[in-house]
């Protein structure tokens, strides 16, 4: 079998870290000699500047996708900046005679321009979500997904998630034997749990516009381990169930069964992160009804349990001063 050809291109204002995530990967730390070929290519042939100084000599142009069987966007420089017409088409091109198109983080960008991603599912780093969606409303935006794959387009979130996006790549072509070859040399997981979830920041405004519903929120923060129903807060600022719940939803955006649910996930993080209290303590600090329901909520919203969650952003080396789970 010949060595499968990997065409990287490098863009202006290229990031480093982005860019040798699949040098690395199909080329330095595959153990076997000649199972994949890598090039690299850009629009002009030349010097290509990254983002922090350092360039490339590039000797070829986009004429190396059309005999490539993985082409990888590793990065591209800002979401409202459309590629030129010239790359859009060679990658259309490449695509339709069969080749496999791969855009890491932003380069998922580069892919929905050229109309690849148009009805499929695919992701991007979690900061742009929204400004993904809004561009290419007509694109299945994953937002969890460390990778999707949908017939010969792949994409990765941020960073990181190039590596799992390129061990995948690996995985499919030769076999999860020589993806975890590959990720032993690089000392990273053949693959991760959970997915771009877990890194999503999702703070919660410490305040509105709206005075009183700041002073209910202050007030549901001060007791959030507590039941809350809709009557007693009503009369707890001053208002009937229905202008509270208009009120409450113009000021904040969620109702307040979701901004609680919200707050409460966001405490527990706090509290996994920062704490060794067990898992049953937190549940009930943060205000759900049995450690199972909090368990159940936290792996549906992060697709891992709090206790992968506490090994993940602590680290295995911290004490606990009582049982977790």
């Amino acid at each position: 079998m010949s060595a499968l050809r990997v065409v990287v291109i490098a863009t202006h204002g290229f990031s480093p870290f982005h860019f040798s995530v699949p040098s690395m990967v199909f080329d330095k730390a595959i153990p076997e000699p000649g199972l994949f070929r890598v090039d690299i290519c850009a629009e002009q042939p030349g010097r290509v500047e990254s983002d922090i100084g350092m360039s490339l000599n590039v000797a070829h142009g986009l004429e190396l996708l059309n005999t490539a069987d993985i082409i990888i966007v590793p990065f591209w420089e800002h979401p409202a900046t459309e590629p030129s017409p010239e790359l859009l088409a060679a990658l259309r091109t490449a695509w339709q005679r069969g080749a496999e198109v791969a855009g890491l983080c932003l380069g998922a960008y580069v892919l929905a321009y050229a109309g690849l991603l148009n009805n499929r599912r695919a992701s991007t780093h979690w900061e742009y979500e929204r400004d993904f969606a809004g561009r290419f409303p007509h694109i299945r935006l994953d937002s969890n997904a460390l990778y999707t794959r949908d017939e010969r387009l792949i994409t990765s979130a941020g960073t990181a998630a190039g590596i799992d996006c390129c061990l995948h790549i690996v995985r499919e072509k030769y076999g999860a034997a020589l993806a975890n070859r590959v990720a032993r040399r690089m000392v990273v997981p053949p693959y991760r749990e959970g997915g771009q979830a877990q890194f999503i920041e999702r703070v919660i405004p410490e305040t509105t516009r709206d005075v009183q519903i700041n002073e209910l929120i202050a007030l549901l923060r001060r007791s959030l381990e507590k039941r809350h129903d809709i009557d007693s807060l009503a009369a707890a600022v001053g208002m009937s169930r229905r202008t509270l719940t208009r009120h409450f939803s113009k000021a904040t955006g969620m109702t307040i069964g979701e901004w609680l649910s919200a707050e409460r996930l966001q405490r527990s993080q706090e509290l996994l992160e920062t704490t060794d209290h067990s898992i049953e303590r937190i549940a009930l600090l943060a205000g759900y009804q049995s450690p199972v329901s909090f368990r159940q909520s936290f792996k549906a919203h992060f697709n891992v349990s709090p206790s992968e969650w506490r090994r993940t952003f602590r680290g295995p080396g911290h004490r606990m001063s009582c049982a977790s789970a």
